[in-house]
């Protein structure tokens, strides 16, 4: 007691300058919406490192043509085979594009201090200045025979020496800078237009450049529409028959039954879903496989064993959708088992009494009640499918022959992981943006189908 009151004698007097400022901060530890916003900071920068950063950073990815040739830190200017092919192909530079590939070498002023700072003889060097100064030379073998012919006839090693000091080729060169790049081409081609420089910089640049070629190859690319229709299908079928028909059906299904086989039915059905992924696909791949539980059975039958799952792909997709469609089935039938719950067990009742069927329940009582609930796991479920890939990656991985390729895969295939190795983040980041934004149509398209703004509407008893 006596050091909590030596602290509040300490604090300022009501009417001092520093009351109102020691005021402010207890205010705001004391109010509840300054601690609500205290205690939510550390949620908040969360969300802002790992949810909102991410979907900005592929925005911006999303208007660039990085890979893994480019990297993401920038990059340099390499004079290689294919940068010379595009100077002459896509700028229509042909002449250019021969004259810096081929080797040459020009005796200057450069070269010459080069020599005098490696200690070469200093009457070779006065020979070069006097008998060759400015002069080409399109071929090694054709200098060193003039620097042989000198009349200090340097040795073998020498010349080699004095050969790459000339040496003005840009052949496989790395430059760090255009301007650097520039300089090294003007050595061999002085009289280089603006319009070659500038050519001769994007020809040959290997980091990324911030372009919206992305979007226009997406439009135009034949597997565009191939894997659209294959997502279109995808969540269609795994949406209406599993993750809210098959649902629906389980959670009204349970209603009926007696509590506690209820609880255990749902148990069971819940466990897909608490499973570990690869556990879970596994079992169906087992069930498929060449040696799987369908071939022990079948055999017996005269049923020539195969890979039921990756045999067709119609059977593909069977799997597919049945894999993705137990785990999302699971949920639903939670959400809506909950939902019917909460219906007050008089309407039921009342119903009975007046001699209605359970069909008539479902249609006059649970189905009317169930409106936001169906919103709801409609949206989260489109929203679930369209970027799920985990069981599809490990059951089919989009085959056979890229059947059941469908957009989340085609993203991870593009930008992450594909047989050629060249892994391009800037267009998968623009299929991934393409997402987003067909992701967010379709959430409006359903607020508007179960008309929202009447589900949050207050009851007419309340106004």
């Amino acid at each position: 007691m006596d050091a909590f009151r030596d602290k509040t004698e300490r604090l300022p007097a009501s009417g001092g300058a520093g009351a109102a400022p020691a005021r402010r901060r207890l205010g705001l530890l004391d109010s509840s919406r300054g601690l609500g916003v205290l205690l939510l900071l550390p949620a908040l920068l969360l969300v802002v490192l790992f949810f909102l950063m991410p979907v900005v950073l592929t925005g911006v990815f999303a208007f660039t043509n990085m890979n893994t040739a480019t990297g993401i830190s920038g990059g340099a200017h390499q004079v290689s085979p294919g940068a010379l092919r595009v100077l002459g192909e896509r700028y229509e530079m042909g002449e250019l594009a021969e004259r810096l590939g081929q080797p040459t070498y020009v005796v200057d002023e450069r070269g010459l201090a080069a020599l005098e700072e490696m200690g070469i003889a200093s009457g070779i060097v006065a020979s070069l200045r006097r008998s060759h100064m400015d002069e080409s030379f399109t071929s090694r073998r054709e200098f060193e025979r003039v620097i042989r012919a000198l009349p200090d006839r340097p040795d073998t090693r020498t010349v080699k020496r004095i050969s790459d000091a000339f040496s003005r080729s840009l052949a496989n060169a790395r430059f760090a800078s255009s301007g650097a790049l520039v300089a090294a081409a003007e050595a061999i081609d002085p009289d280089l237009t603006a319009e070659e420089k500038e050519a001769l910089a994007a020809a040959t640049y290997t980091g990324w450049n911030w372009t919206t070629d992305n979007f226009r190859r997406l439009s135009s690319s034949r597997d565009t529409t191939r894997v659209f229709f294959n997502t279109l299908f995808f969540v269609a079928m795994t949406l209406v028959f599993f993750n809210i028909g098959y649902a629906m059906f389980l959670a009204i299904a349970t209603h009926y039954m007696p509590e506690r086989p209820a609880g255990i039915f749902r148990i069971i059905w819940f466990l897909p879903r608490i499973s570990p992924v690869v556990i879970y696909v596994l079992l169906w791949k087992w069930v498929a496989w060449d040696t799987g539980f369908l071939n022990a059975v079948l055999s017996d039958f005269g049923v020539r064993p195969r890979n039921w799952m990756l045999d067709s792909a119609t059977q593909a997709w069977f799997f597919v959708i049945m894999i993705n469609g137990f785990v999302g089935a699971s949920m639903g039938m939670l959400i809506f088992a909950s939902a019917i719950k909460a219906i007050p067990e008089t309407h039921f009742h009342a119903a009975s009494v007046d001699g209605a069927y359970r069909w008539q329940q479902i249609r006059h009582i649970i189905l009317p009640q169930l409106k936001w609930p169906i919103l709801f796991v409609t949206c989260y479920q489109t929203l679930s499918l369209l970027t799920s890939i985990e069981q599809t990656l490990l059951a089919t991985d989009g085959g056979p022959g890229g059947a059941t390729e469908i957009w989340s895969l085609w993203i991870y295939h593009t930008a992450l992981n594909n047989y050629a190795g060249n892994l391009q983040y800037g267009y998968g980041a623009a299929m991934a943006l393409v997402l987003v934004v067909i992701g967010i149509v379709l959430s409006l398209i359903y607020l508007r189908l179960f008309n929202y703004n009447a589900l949050i509407t207050r009851p007419r008893i309340e106004l």
